[in-house]
C-alpha cells in the first residue's frame, strides 16, 4: 500500500467534502480512489479537494477538484471554504491564495468563523460556458424539459463560474420538480459538451433566491457554493434581484456579492467531521484515533 495521506471529512452547508493533504508527494488522487471513497457511506464525497504543493510563486497550493464519479471538476466554493478552514487551523494563517485549473482564488477565514472565497469573474459568452451552438444573449436560451406547448422547465439562463452552469427560474416551490429525474438528462444534453450543472431557482425577495442544484459528476447535492454564485449572477442580469443577495441551499444560506470589479465572493461556514489517512491510488483509508493527530 502507498504511504498514507492525510484526509479530514468536512462539509459546506451539507456539501460533503474530503480535504485531501496531497502536499510533498509526487501522487495524485486516482479515479479508482474517489469512487472507492465515494461508496463507502463513511467517506462518501461529493468532492474531493486534493492541496498539492504550489506550482505557481505567490499562491499558498494547487488544489486539485475530484467529483465523486471520479471526474475532475473546475470549481467548488464549499469544498475551498473546508481547506481555508482546514488550513487555517493548521497554520494560524487567515487569508490564502490558491491556484485551481479555473484559475486564481483568494479566500479568507473571517473574524466569525466564516470563510470568504473570491470565486472570480463570471462569463457569458457561449463559447466560454461553453454551448454547442451560439446563442447571443446567454441570459435566456432554448432549453427546455417536457412536452413543448406546457414544458415543466424551460429557458434557462447560463454561466460559467469556471465550470458551466444552467439555471432554470420557476414561480413554485423548487422541491415540487423532480430535479434527480431531470437533472441527469440536463446535464448531459448536446447543448453542453463539457456538461453542466444544473439548477431549480426561485426568487423569494429582492435579495433572496432558493435554488437545489444536480451538480455535473456528482448528483444531488445538499449545497453547491459554484451554482449559488451562478445564480446570483444570473438573478442580478436578468434583473430579478440586486448584486447582494442571500442564496439559499437545501443545507442552509450562503451570502453571495456581485462586486463592481466583476468578482463574485461567497461567504458562508464549514464544517469538520473527522479525520484519517488514505492511500489515493485505491482508496483505502483508516479513521484517526480521537485525540491522536
Amino acid at each position: 500500500m502507498t504511504t498514507g495521506a492525510p484526509f479530514a471529512k468536512m462539509n459546506g452547508l451539507g456539501n460533503e467534502i474530503i480535504v485531501a493533504d496531497m502536499r510533498g508527494r509526487a501522487d495524485r488522487v486516482s479515479p479508482a480512489a474517489a469512487k472507492a471513497l465515494a461508496a463507502d457511506p463513511a467517506t462518501k464525497f461529493d468532492q474531493i479537494m486534493a492541496i498539492h504543493d504550489p506550482r505557481m510563486a505567490g499562491t499558498a497550493n494547487f488544489v486539485e477538484i475530484i467529483n465523486s464519479d471520479g471526474t475532475p471538476a473546475q470549481a467548488c466554493g464549499n469544498g475551498m471554504r473546508c481547506v481555508v478552514q482546514a488550513l487555517a487551523a493548521e497554520t494560524g494563517q487567515k487569508v490564502f491564495t490558491f491556484q485551481t485549473v479555473a484559475g486564481i482564488l483568494n479566500a479568507r477565514e473571517n473574524d466569525d468563523g466564516t470563510i470568504s472565497v473570491d470565486m472570480g469573474e463570471p462569463r457569458f459568452g457561449w463559447q466560454d460556458i461553453p454551448l454547442a451552438e451560439e446563442f447571443r444573449d446567454t441570459r435566456m436560451i432554448e432549453l427546455q424539459i417536457g412536452p413543448i406547448d406546457a414544458p415543466v422547465l424551460h429557458s434557462p439562463s447560463v454561466v460559467s463560474m469556471g465550470n458551466p452552469h444552467a439555471i432554470f427560474w420557476v414561480d413554485e416551490d423548487v422541491w415540487s420538480h423532480d430535479l434527480d429525474r431531470f437533472g441527469p438528462l440536463l446535464e448531459n444534453h448536446p447543448i453542453f459538451p463539457e456538461r453542466a450543472n444544473i439548477t431549480i431557482a426561485r426568487v423569494t425577495a429582492p435579495d433572496a433566491v432558493t435554488i437545489r442544484t444536480w451538480e455535473r459528476g456528482a448528483g444531488l447535492t445538499r449545497a453547491c457554493g459554484s451554482a449559488a454564485c451562478a445564480t446570483a449572477v444570473a438573478a442580478a442580469r436578468t434583473r430579478r434581484t440586486g448584486r447582494e443577495v442571500t442564496i439559499t441551499v437545501p443545507g442552509g444560506p450562503l451570502a453571495i456579492e456581485w462586486r463592481d470589479d466583476n468578482h463574485v465572493v461567497m461567504t458562508g461556514p464549514a464544517e469538520w467531521e473527522f479525520s484519517g489517512t488514505f492511500d489515493p491510488a485505491t482508496g483505502a483509508w483508516a479513521r484517526d484515533v480521537e485525540g491522536v493527530a
